[in-house]
């Protein structure tokens, strides 16, 4: 979901009006065993590991601060970007957005390309201090990371980079499919229960 987020806030309140526009709970889902990583529809239940929750806490915040929506196209954009503004030491983050960013090359090229340009001029939050990070104003963690207004050129390092990331992407998104396609029925099988246990509330 689209969200207008104002530039005093702080990234700390702006992130909790994220997780709950995006019905994500009071923690994000970070807690959570598993998580579902959709492709389009196709729920692809994944094993919530610590490497995972590490990067996605600074992916949140990506959200927050470049617009990108978490509809599966906008999942793939931020894909790119985060890919092209560097995912730094956190592997969990480049294995799945190099998958994201070879998927949405192929149903949105043209947003991916703006994305991975964009991503190109602008700086990740990984392995910033989050304490700090969540201190800090919209205004100035967009001022501080993300691409200037201002257009550049295209340049042959740029078409490169893109090229590469699409090569490696695609070679993830093989792998990850092998990976957790036999852990789909383990991962429903495990949300189900989970939802089951959940206290119901008498309506009546």
């Amino acid at each position: 979901m689209l969200i207008d987020y104002r530039e005093d806030m702080t990234l700390r309140d702006a992130r909790r009006d994220y997780f709950a526009a995006n019905h994500f709970g009071d923690d994000g889902g970070y807690g959570e065993a598993w998580v579902d990583f959709k492709l389009g529809v196709i729920p692809f239940p994944i094993p919530n590991a610590p490497s995972r929750v590490r990067a996605v806490k600074f992916h949140d915040l990506h959200h927050v601060l470049t617009g990108y929506d978490t509809n599966t196209v906008g999942e793939f954009e931020i894909s790119a970007w985060e890919i092209a503004a560097g995912c730094k030491g956190f592997a969990a983050a480049w294995g799945l957005n190099l998958s994201g960013m070879a998927a949405g090359a192929i149903v949105a090229p043209q947003r991916i390309w703006r994305a991975f340009m964009r991503g190109r001029r602008s700086r990740s939050l990984y392995g910033e201090s989050m304490g700090e990070l969540l201190g800090t104003t919209v205004g100035e963690a967009r001022a501080r990371y993300l691409r200037r207004d201002r257009e550049e050129g295209v340049t042959a390092s740029d078409v490169a980079a893109f090229v590469a990331a699409l090569g490696a992407g695609l070679t993830a998104m093989g792998v990850f499919t092998v990976v957790t396609v036999p852990l789909v029925p383990v991962g429903l099988l495990a949300v189900a229960m989970r939802r089951r246990a959940r206290p119901t509330h008498d309506l009546a």
